[in-house]
């Protein structure tokens, strides 16, 4: 209760006790039932509400006129992606979630610098239809992966050269196979793979796949954001070492 002494601005406060207190306007009340909402805001609320977005970070373009209409077609072509102004979005989309998959396989196993832009650059040129119903994208990169590893691997105690290979006894042959190791007998990779429902026959199926795909379109060494065919015009590595080291 406010109160003020004569013509002086000073403000007195006064409040009510006991059961007269929630009967004084302006005070809160604490009776049973007083904090729910009204049936009529509650209905309210959902009548607006229910045409509003479904969550705050969703995109709607457009409303229709009323309750019983549906979106125009004009609108509905935006939707769905079939507007001139949206066309190839689903391939550049398509294309950036091959990449970002892809790089976030290579991370999760630790691949070389060289190694991931291999696998990306493969995936980036990729026709997935080839693998058929195994052509979910985490599959098909970890194929290319297992694929780009081994292969580098191969190279490096030189199982890849068929001619070589027919030159060495059996004895050092035998030790060269047990050398190599395989990306498949990785845990981390096993991991991901039965993750992803893929088992050893899957993969070497798809890899046989993968291997007449990268034949067919030349995508053997397609590395990603590199160049395979140097500028003669630019001087070479070892040109610029033996130079310094004259100097």
């Amino acid at each position: 209760m406010r109160q003020t002494d004569g013509d002086s601005h000073v403000v007195h406060w006064q409040f009510a006790t006991g059961d007269d207190a929630d009967d004084q306007p302006g005070r809160l009340s604490r009776r049973p039932g007083d904090g729910t909402v009204r049936r009529a805001d509650l209905q309210r609320d959902q009548s607006v509400r229910q045409w509003g977005p479904v969550t705050p970070s969703a995109t709607v373009i457009g409303r229709a006129n009323s309750p019983e209409s549906d979106l125009s077609e004009n609108i509905r072509r935006l939707h769905e992606e079939r507007h001139s102004a949206m066309a190839g979005h689903s391939s550049r989309m398509h294309q950036l979630d091959k990449l970002r998959v892809s790089h976030a396989l290579c991370n999760d196993l630790s691949l070389t610098p060289w190694q991931r832009d291999c696998v990306i650059g493969i995936m980036s040129e990729l026709d997935l239809t080839a693998f058929g119903s195994q052509r979910a994208i985490p599959k098909v990169a970890l194929v290319v992966i297992r694929h780009v590893v081994d292969r580098e691997r191969e190279q490096y105690l030189g199982l890849h050269d068929s001619d070589w290979i027919h030159e060495q006894p059996p004895e050092q042959l035998t030790d060269l196979y047990e050398t190599f190791q395989s990306l498949t007998d990785e845990d981390r990779f096993t991991e991901l793979t039965e993750k992803h429902g893929l088992d050893i026959t899957s993969l070497n199926r798809l890899r046989r796949v993968l291997k007449e795909q990268l034949e067919d379109g030349d995508l053997e060494y397609a590395v990603h954001g590199r160049n395979p065919y140097r500028d003669p015009n630019l001087p070479s590595l070892t040109d610029r070492g033996g130079d310094q080291g004259s100097d």
